[in-house]
């Protein structure tokens, strides 16, 4: 028998990623590394761990080798427990036959034994896509001192990115009297983060229901928050202003990563009171050649630097020679920039190999048509041949 615990997390970690192209052809979404040494499911796991929930499904289903891997049994982020810890939750066979997770709340349906084997008062549902620091242990006593049945995470967005997210309608005590699913003409700028705490009495009962209910399309923002409502039962929105980036696009994962070298923007990695924990593999220190020319770029541990690297995250491992340049970058796990080849504003996945006199990317001040230019990207396990060029919002999936 399960020891009570009081909340327990559910993490969905599922979804193909397919807006982040070649980078997730071979790994699921939540695995894509992220900010020199971490990868995108370090952010909810370090967050739930230092919230005090050592509970948490991990909800897999595409591609999920990495991710399965790099979870292992939890140890980097202190979820190895004996009564649980981290467990990765890939859809399986019942007696009534397998069936893929269908979507958000359907993959939660099916988990429900998981969930009932801690009986649990409540459950937190978090996004694997997310680059965020957050106490969620706040938000449950915000949930209980306001006796809801569902509390949402809410972001205050401009007017002109709310119509990209749901959005919730309060009243002057934050409770939730309306949703719109990324509306045309919003009425609120609060758009949901994805973060849910619901009583788990409550939420059985909808999920439940969703599941018999033969017509629905299975997912929480469109069938789950709006029946909750017409149900009657306590939403209210609970307001998040830290740093909170979705990870989804190639754009947004550039962005994110260049938010780190940028000092006026509030996202520390290296805060002793909320530490963000990864699966890292010891490396020695980075070397850097004295003819080397590194500035305002973040150098993670095991890479070799010989030559020019400016505002750019290079992964762990990672050589770049000398005569090689990288700008506004992001270099990723294991790959190797020859002598002589040029890489700006590119994504380069992990393992890779930029042979000398490639060039990948380039500098918007050098297209004529804005338009035309945005990051290049390089997936994983590629070899970018002598000479080759790559072109601004060019993804390549296969050697070049």
């Amino acid at each position: 028998m399960y020891t009570k615990k009081e909340c327990v997390a559910l993490l969905l970690a599922g979804g193909q990623g397919s807006r982040l192209y070649a980078l997730t052809q071979s790994m699921a979404k939540p695995a894509v590394p992220y900010g020199g040494k971490y990868r995108i499911i370090d952010f909810p796991l370090s967050n739930c761990i230092n919230s005090g929930i050592d509970t948490v499904g991990v909800l897999t289903q595409y591609q999920p080798l990495v991710l399965h891997d790099y979870i292992g049994n939890g140890q980097p982020w202190d979820l190895d427990k004996q009564y649980g810890g981290v467990h990765a939750l890939p859809p399986y066979q019942t007696a009534g036959g397998a069936e893929w997770y269908e979507g958000t709340a359907n993959a939660i349906y099916q988990n429900i034994p998981f969930a009932d084997r801690y009986n649990p008062e409540y459950v937190i549902i978090l996004s694997g896509d997310h680059i965020y620091k957050m106490d969620y242990n706040a938000m449950l006593r915000y949930h209980k001192e306001k006796k809801a049945d569902a509390t949402i995470a809410v972001l205050d967005v401009s007017m002109e990115e709310a119509s990209r997210f749901g959005i919730m309608i309060t009243d002057k005590d934050n409770n939730i009297i309306d949703f719109e699913e990324k509306p045309k003409q919003p009425r609120s700028t609060l758009a949901s983060m994805g973060i849910y705490i619901f009583t788990w009495s409550k939420l059985k009962k909808y999920l439940i229901a969703n599941e018999n209910d033969k017509t629905a399309t299975k997912d929480f923002g469109k069938n789950i928050i709006p029946d909750m409502m017409k149900g009657g039962e306590k939403l209210v929105a609970y307001a998040f202003d830290g740093y909170w980036k979705d990870v989804g696009t190639l754009d947004s994962l550039w962005e994110a990563n260049m938010d780190l070298l940028n000092p006026n923007i509030p996202i520390d990695l290296y805060d002793p009171d909320w530490k963000m924990y990864s699966r890292n593999p010891v490396l020695p220190p980075a070397y850097v050649g004295k003819e080397a020319n590194v500035e305002n770029s973040m150098i993670s541990e095991g890479c070799s630097i010989d030559g020019t690297v400016d505002f750019s995250v290079i992964f762990e491992g990672v050589t770049i020679e000398k005569g090689a340049v990288v700008t506004d970058s992001i270099i990723m796990p294991g790959s190797v920039i020859r002598a002589g080849a040029v890489v700006e504003y590119a994504i380069v996945g992990e393992n890779c190999v930029v042979e000398s006199g490639a060039h990948i990317g380039a500098r918007p001040e050098t297209i004529e048509n804005r338009d035309d230019w945005g990051i290049a990207v390089v997936g994983h396990n590629i070899t970018v041949s002598q000479n080759a060029e790559v072109k601004p919002k060019q993804i390549i999936s296969e050697n070049v």
